[in-house]
């Protein structure tokens, strides 16, 4: 199992990003992540169907978060964030390919594995075991109550996410070799299939530097997501918002 699990944004302000998210997406807070303050974090999650968006914010100088906003001039894509179910094999893995594990979570329901940035390119990548290996099921990170937050009016599921590079191609193979999926070819984009997902790299399309540029969801209502971020003056495509320095395309559910 290799499933699309949670993005993770970064932003200066938490309450704007949420806020913006919130009122675009039609999705509502479900946790506030008490173990991030270690960082020197404060962060939200909202599931999108069963799975979450994340957004953090530094709430103190001198975090890696923080150095990354400075780094891509403002708010963006941060982690994209993977469930699977054989963590400790694929530790093993990563090791044989000199992939470091940046930050290791262990919290005895849950086995996570963030992966250095400089090893893989493009962002920061983390592969988590949920004890259980539900598909859809409990997740740590989002606590004990996120179903009752699950709203589905306007956004149904995250079924993707893109990254831009200035070698997408060898970027796309790096992340093939690392997940152990096939990489292939999906328009502009080269393309690693997840079980129930994608995530696709693409050249530069800004001058922001490599890194996570887009999710892509499932829409009920594309019609009330372009019209909510349009009163909230964000930019709006026929088939794209942005929000929080992230494009969210939109695909009929």
């Amino acid at each position: 199992m290799l499933r699309l699990r949670q993005i993770c944004l970064v932003a200066d302000e938490l309450r704007t990003a949420v806020d913006d998210l919130k009122a675009v997406l039609g999705i509502e807070e479900c946790f506030h992540d008490p173990a991030v303050a270690k960082y020197g974090l404060e962060n939200a999650l909202m599931p999108i169907g069963r799975n979450f968006l994340e957004v953090v914010a530094p709430v103190q100088p001198g975090t890696a978060a923080g150095r990354y906003l400075e780094r891509r001039g403002g708010d963006g894509g941060y982690i994209v964030i993977l469930q699977c179910d054989d963590g400790e094999r694929r530790r093993e893995h990563y090791a044989r390919l000199g992939v470091r594990v940046a930050n290791d979570m262990d919290y005895g329901d849950f086995l996570g594995t963030q992966l250095h940035p400089r090893d893989t390119g493009g962002c920061m990548l983390e592969v988590d075991r949920q004890a259980g290996d539900a598909v859809d099921g409990p997740w740590h990170p989002a606590g004990d109550d996120w179903e009752s937050a699950i709203l589905t009016d306007r956004t149904v599921a995250m079924v993707g996410c893109t990254l831009q590079s200035p070698h997408p191609q060898a970027l796309a193979e790096r992340w093939g070799a690392i997940l152990e999926r096939p990489v292939g070819e999906a328009g502009a984009a080269w393309r690693i299939t997840l079980d129930n997902g994608f995530i696709d790299f693409l050249a530069p399309t800004d001058d922001r530097g490599e890194g996570l540029i887009g999710v892509t969801v499932a829409a009920a209502d594309p019609a009330a997501i372009l019209e909510a971020a349009a009163v909230r003056r964000l930019s709006v495509t026929p088939g794209s918002v942005t929000i929080a320095g992230t494009e969210f395309s939109l695909t009929q559910s």
